[in-house]
């Protein structure tokens, strides 16, 4: 789950890490009303759930009265990386000479907490990353021990020398490391951590992402959810037993079991094709989930045929083959479908769809094959 940079600067706020002065706008009138309260200059930021916002112009400065609603009209409704801008952050200006940067996130390597820190602060990480990784600090932090006041002075004197701006850095540090504990995050970033004119760190930009398993013990933060339209299928689906994620292809798929279903995407790509989705029914019995699963995979305008693989173990393969053909009956689908079971009760499961008619093959390749033919066709 992601969160927009207002909300986690507000987090921020509260562990007392020092941040901008800014409000959040939804008309240009609220945006012209936030400029003369915090004074000129002021930063106009498109409020979005994705990264790349200066790029796409997102970010503005304006210096003038003029500028802002000028700024906040070009911005609010502006359509980045798919996301429309519904609300904009004024922030107020500020003078700095240095740009940090500073994040946690998750290492798998270590099973730990990890904290980067990086002197190339103000671009996307993922650059500094590519061009110059020997830039970016990185500190394992012992889940025993937590972020220690050693540990956060080690960090602090790997960006500054300055032992005013290491004792701010430390103490800033371990309240960063806090948050990420206290609301389980699965990321957080500064970008920038600016070095004000008198001396003083600030967090310009915040970035905060959580663990979606942890989000029952994190009602305030769940409670900052905006899902997306995918997202939001993606939720309904969990509470009906599914699990499903959208991709970008035209095969839709139907598979029980998250080894198979990834399989099935593999193979599907290995013959040429493209999935549509990831979608795992799970192993119940129960005809109604694939009812919802077919439900959502027509949702999706993209899909132009389904291929349903299903190996039953706990899953009958019969109950399968009567919920497919009620959802059938039910959703009148005009498009072609692929059918392969095996496993418990497959034989049963094969007459039924055998007496609907329905394309049936014996193994994964032909069902992946046959797909890819009929999407062309379509």
């Amino acid at each position: 789950m992601k969160i927009h940079e207002y909300q986690a600067k507000e987090i921020f706020s509260r562990y007392r890490i020092p941040v901008t002065n800014e409000i959040v706008c939804y008309t240009v009138a609220e945006a012209v009303a936030a400029a003369e309260k915090l004074g000129l200059p002021v930063v106009v930021k498109a409020q979005v759930l994705v990264g790349g916002r200066g790029k796409a112009g997102g970010v503005k400065l304006a210096r003038t009265a003029e500028e802002v609603p000028e700024m906040a009209g070009k911005i609010l409704g502006m359509d980045i990386k798919g996301y429309t801008v519904e609300k904009i952050l004024i922030a107020q200006g500020v003078k700095f000479s240095s740009e940090f940067y500073v994040g946690l996130t998750i290492d798998r390597n270590s099973k730990s907490v990890i904290f980067m820190a990086s002197s190339e602060g103000g671009v996307e990480i993922e650059e500094v990353a590519k061009e110059n990784p020997d830039a970016i600090h990185k500190f394992v932090i012992d889940p025993d021990l937590g972020m220690t006041p050693f540990l956060a002075r080690k960090i602090a004197f790997a960006l500054f020398s300055d032992f005013n701006l290491v004792k701010q850095g430390a103490d800033m540090f371990q309240k960063l490391y806090r948050i990420f504990m206290d609301t389980d995050s699965s990321l957080v970033e500064i970008n920038p951590l600016v070095i004000t004119e008198d001396g003083k760190l600030l967090a310009l930009d915040g970035k905060m992402n959580f663990d979606d398993n942890a989000l029952f013990r994190q009602p305030e933060v769940e409670a900052l959810n905006e899902p997306t339209e995918d997202e939001r299928k993606e939720i309904d689906a969990n509470e009906k037993g599914l699990t499903y994620i959208r991709l970008d292809g035209s095969i839709g798929c139907m598979v029980n079991g998250a080894g198979l279903a990834m399989a099935t995407l593999d193979l599907i790509k290995y013959f040429g094709g493209e999935p549509a989705n990831f979608l795992d029914i799970g192993g119940s019995s129960n005809p109604q989930k694939v009812i919802d699963a077919m439900n959502l995979i027509l949702s999706d305008k993209n899909v132009k045929v389904v291929m349903i693989n299903i190996f039953g173990g706990i899953t009958r393969c019969d109950d399968v083959a009567r919920g497919l053909i009620i959802a059938l009956e039910k959703l009148k689908v005009e498009i072609p479908i692929v059918v392969r079971l095996s496993g418990t009760n497959s034989k049963e499961g094969l007459e039924i769809l055998k007496q609907a008619n329905l394309p049936i093959v014996e193994t994964m390749s032909q069902a992946a094959q046959k797909a890819i033919e009929l999407c062309a066709q379509n």
